[in-house]
């Protein structure tokens, strides 16, 4: 029997049952979400009766959607013109408060994302994990990797592993709908995973009846980046006025020898090493999906395969997905749902040299860099063939749901999953390490496993007053794993392996035959158990309130503390039919006001216990040693800092104040929300004296505050069915952030090169204010006390040093005279989109913009300072080969002393402080639908849609940055010139419905 069901109904039942769960989007209904669901199952009833009951009864609620997807939603029809990679790049710029950072454009790595803000200070990479907002596809809350992995890095300029951004395993051909989530009582429901903010993606879903295959596929390329490349001469010359105004004789002796022979080719001669790193490089794409079924039974099939590649250094990701989902109606009252997804990516990574030598810790003699020279360059890379690195990354997800519908009481039963390992596999030969070659392996996973039930009961009073009443409760259990080894010293470069003894009755077992191996294993497991249940009470279509109540209990959590009561508040009030029910002109107005108190639980499990131990017994030049002499080991956490007890739950409070409205028959959309967002109770590791043993201690008690307003408009400024239409609309966001609370009472506090004040920014650059130079010798001024010159930390400053501002005035520049300056953060973010349509023809483009954010220039501090680079022989000395290029728009900074032991180029003073704002053309799309050209209808066809069109990304961008691209700055608002370009691309596309 088939199940009748009209859109009112299939949208309460929607919204009623799986609200609580975290499954549906509260009010956020509309004619889509109406229609059958892969969680609820349920179907709707097509006939125009039907559909004439339901438009009266949700209208409201569906203008309200319109509206709050103007905020909070992705237009997925434009953003699949392009070749976007990654689910951060589909959402950049398009979404109020949601800032990304794609710091680098090599394809496949990891990339950021921020929610109305930054939460608590970035001292590294690890600080960015805990940042990131939760991602649900189709319900399925997504584990992401552990920054527990760089803990065992001495350089973390990247993880260890394959490094892979796991969300370009999403394909954008798959997504019906990505909504970004901020409003506190729809996080509330989603409990302590969605502390940071939610990003909510459902795929395409199966459709009863019909049978529908979907064709796509795009064809296009890279371009590869037009440099001006230099030469040792072009270096000469550059360091010519340094030495001409201060050098000595001595240093003239010192001079590098790789600058002094200009009879040497390999630097003197023509500088074409851009031709073998550059590249103008092809990518495309395909991907096929098929419905079909019953309206008791159904399914959806996709499947995809994607080339995407970056335009220099012959990097790219080869990305393959598969996704089964089925349906069934076996009763009337019994639904069953499922899904599986699956996917993997292959990724060719960069051959930096910096980044080879973080993976081995082995840096050899950097005292000839690598020259410019093609032929050169080309003898390097033939080294680079016969070295293995292997990256490879796994992915498997799915969900199995069950509902029950006995009319006023719904019961929902949902088990999910997710899955994902990486395994990289690396050879270094002899020939690039000096005669030491290298191997390592890493295999690791990220598992989660959920359970979740629900029921809801609904009860009206007459037409006027409706209850909703809910409980439920979920199960989340986490683990996190590597397994990791890395060996130098094999016996040749044709051994790639670790090669152990196989015998495993052997005392040998596992003991290397010839490699010097280090291993490194981990595990971390975390359990999350809740409690919840809510009202609501909605009367007439003017008023509505909302209460939920949860109880959340963490595993990392510390004994006394393993609890945390989450409640959360919400109202709306349709000013419309309140006030303007009679109006023409609204559509729509209405106010919305929440408020949500929400557990973070701790993403380490080093809290959980108090004091404990550690594995690494390494010292500071080496800090994660694993053993000794191959014998494992534990110490105190001397240098990680000392846990102490009485850690409680880190929370967030988030209050949100909305008004949207809609005008003219829904030709003008706005909505304007303020917001703040307050995290408290934040773990920080405090630097304690030497006395205690410990390097630094963790306390509770910072505390950050966000506060901004969001702004969107969206409109159809012509519209015409057979002449020309354009639609128009853009998102604004407003966002300060500010330190309100320090652990044990403290004003302030200093942490290696950040500072932290109680009423400031918590991304403010701590650095000395540059006034320009010293001339000579009488122009430092002189202490009347003492007679004393000025100086720097002890040294007297003299001649060819910079004027540092001497802020507290006691004639000795030191940390006391640094200031707080700049923002690492933009204060202002948004974009702009505009869609026309002329007959046949669409054009559409995308400008997206950040503005009021700062950046420290390294990779100019680092040119300048080559004494202090050459010397040094570290990580931070490294000349890649694409050093070898000029900067058209270098600044011409003061000529120091290079030779100053003040170090007059060092990177924390705002001689290189940089405005980083910028505005970029991101997208430009031109399509044509062929459905209604001539050809094809005379064809007869079974196409139902063809669509052709051509895609530019990334063509414009307008900056005062002088670095290569202000998007290309790191966590920390330092730009160190080590991000690949992102690259112009262009593809030409056609989609195919039969």
């Amino acid at each position: 029997m088939r199940m009748k069901m009209n859109r009112i109904s299939t949208a309460v039942i929607y919204m009623a049952l799986l609200l609580p769960f975290g499954v549906a989007r509260g009010y956020a209904v509309t004619y889509k979400a109406a229609a059958f669901n892969y969680h609820t199952c349920f179907w709707q009833d097509t006939t125009d009766t039907a559909k004439k009951k339901a438009d009266t009864l949700i209208s409201v609620k569906i203008r309200r959607a319109l509206v709050k997807g103007l905020k909070d939603s992705l237009n997925m029809e434009i953003s699949k013109l392009s070749p976007n990679l990654s689910l951060q790049q589909m959402l950049k710029g398009n979404i109020p408060g949601l800032y990304v950072q794609e710091t680098t454009g090599e394809p496949g790595t990891e990339q950021s994302m921020i929610i109305r803000g930054l939460s608590s200070p970035l001292f590294s990479k690890n600080d960015i994990y805990n940042q990131q907002p939760a991602v649900y596809l189709n319900g399925i809350p997504l584990i992401q990797e552990s920054s527990f992995v760089y803990d065992i890095q001495k350089y973390n300029f990247n993880r260890i592993g394959p490094a892979t951004n796991l969300l370009a395993g999403i394909d954008a051909s798959n997504i019906n709908s990505i909504e970004v989530i901020k409003d506190p009582l729809e996080l509330a429901k989603l409990g302590p995973n969605a502390a940071n903010g939610a990003i909510w993606i459902t795929t395409k879903v199966a459709k009863s009846g019909v049978r529908q295959l979907n064709v796509n596929s795009y064809f296009g390329f890279v371009q590869a980046s037009r440099v001006n490349t230099t030469n040792a001469e072009y270096e000469n010359l550059f360091r010519k006025p340094f030495y001409q105004k201060y050098a000595t004789e001595s240093d003239y002796l010192n001079y590098p020898g790789y600058l002094r022979d200009s009879t040497n080719t390999d630097y003197y001669g023509p500088a074409r090493w851009n031709d073998l790193y550059y590249q103008n490089t092809p990518i495309h794409s395909i991907d096929l999906g098929l419905t079909g079924g019953s309206d008791r039974a159904n399914f959806r099939f996709f499947g995809s395969a994607t080339t995407n590649a970056g335009n220099a250094d012959n990097t790219a990701l080869n990305r393959y997905t598969a996704s089964f989902q089925i349906n069934m109606l076996p009763f009337s009252w019994l639904t069953i749902s499922s899904m599986v997804n699956a996917n993997r990516m292959d990724r060719d990574r960069n051959r930096n040299l910096r980044d080879r030598f973080a993976e081995t810790r082995y840096i050899p003699d950097l005292y000839n860099p690598l020259p410019p020279s093609a032929t050169t360059y080309q003898a390097l890379l033939n080294e680079y063939d016969k070295n293995i690195d292997n990256n490879r990354t796994t992915v498997v997800n799915g969900y199995l749901s069950l509902g029950v519908d006995l009319k006023k009481v719904k019961i929902l039963s949902n088990l999910s999953f997710d899955y994902n390992q990486g395994t990289r596999d690396v050879f270094y030969p002899s020939t690039l390490m000096e005669g030491n070659n290298y191997v390592s392996n890493y295999l690791g996973y990220n598992q989660r496993f959920k359970i979740d039930n629900s029921i809801n009961y609904t009860k009206e009073l007459g037409k006027d007053h409706k209850f909703v009443f809910a409980a439920g409760q979920s199960y989340q259990t986490d683990v996190h794993k590597y397994n990791y080894a890395n060996a130098y010293n094999g016996p040749n470069d044709f051994i790639k392996i670790n090669v152990v003894q196989g015998n495993t009755d052997s005392a040998n077992y596992l003991k290397p035959v010839a490699y010097l191996v280090y291993r490194y294993i981990d595990k971390e497991q975390a359990r999350l158990f809740s409690v919840y249940g809510s009202a609501r009470y909605a009367y007439k279509d003017l008023l509505s309130f909302t209460a939920l109540v949860r109880d959340d209990a963490s595993s990392n959590a510390q004994p006394g503390s393993r609890w945390f009561i989450s409640p959360a508040f919400s109202g709306q009030w349709n000013l419309k039919n309140q006030f303007l029910k009679n109006s023409n002109l609204f559509d729509d107005l209405s106010f919305n006001a929440s408020w949500s108190r929400i557990g973070k639980p701790f993403t380490d499990d080093r809290f959980a216990a108090g004091p404990q131990y550690r594995v690494e017994i390494g010292w500071d030049a080496e800090p994660t040693i694993p053993g000794y002499n191959g014998v494992a080991a534990v110490s105190r956490p001397y240098t990680s800092g000392w846990v102490g007890y009485n850690l409680k739950w880190t929370y967030t409070d988030q209050l949100n104040l909305g008004l949207n409205t809609s005008l003219l028959q829904g030709r003008l959309n706005a909505s304007a929300t303020f917001y703040i967002k307050d995290d408290k109770r934040m773990l920080l590791n405090i630097p304690v004296p030497q006395e205690y043993g410990y390097t630094s201690s963790y306390a509770s008690g910072m505390a950050v505050r966000n506060t901004g307003v969001e702004l969107g408009l969206a409109g159809t400024i012509l519209k015409s069915s057979a002449g020309l239409s354009w639609t128009s609309g853009i998102n604004l966001n407003f966002n300060r952030n500010k330190l309100t609370a320090l652990p044990n009472g403290l004003d302030q506090l200093v942490i290696g090169d950040m500072k932290l004040k109680v009423g400031q920014p918590i991304d403010q650059f701590f650095i000395y204010q540059n006034q320009g130079i010293y001339n000579a010798d009488s122009e430092v001024p002189v202490n009347p006390a003492n007679s004393k010159r000025l100086s720097f930390e002890g040294t007297p400053l003299k001649a060819g040093d910079p004027k540092w501002k001497d802020v507290n005035g006691d004639y000795v520049i030191d940390e006391n005279d640094k200031v707080l300056k700049g923002n690492a953060m933009p204060k202002l973010t948004g974009g702009w989109s505009n869609d026309f349509h002329y007959g046949n023809f669409d054009l559409n483009f995308n400008i997206i913009f950040a503005v009021g954010q700062k950046a420290l220039n390294q990779s100019a501090a680092s040119q300048y300072d080559f004494i202090n680079r050459e010397s040094g022989n570290d990580i931070n000395s490294i000349k890649e080969i694409f050093s070898w290029q000029q900067n058209p728009k270098a600044i011409q900074y003061p000529i120091y002393n290079p030779w100053s032991s003040v170090v007059p180029y060092r990177l924390d003073q705002d001689l290189f402080l940089e405005n980083a704002s910028y505005a970029k053309l991101r997208t430009v799309s031109v399509g044509y639908d062929l459905t209604r050209a001539g050809f094809i209808k005379k064809m007869k066809s079974s196409i139902k849609r063809a669509y052709i069109y051509v895609t530019a990304n990334n063509l414009v961008t307008v900056t005062s940055f002088t670095g290569s691209d202000p998007e290309l700055i790191d966590y920390n608002g330092i730009y160190n010139g080590y991000g690949m370009a992102i690259p112009r691309t262009y593809i030409l596309g056609i989609k195919l419905d039969l």
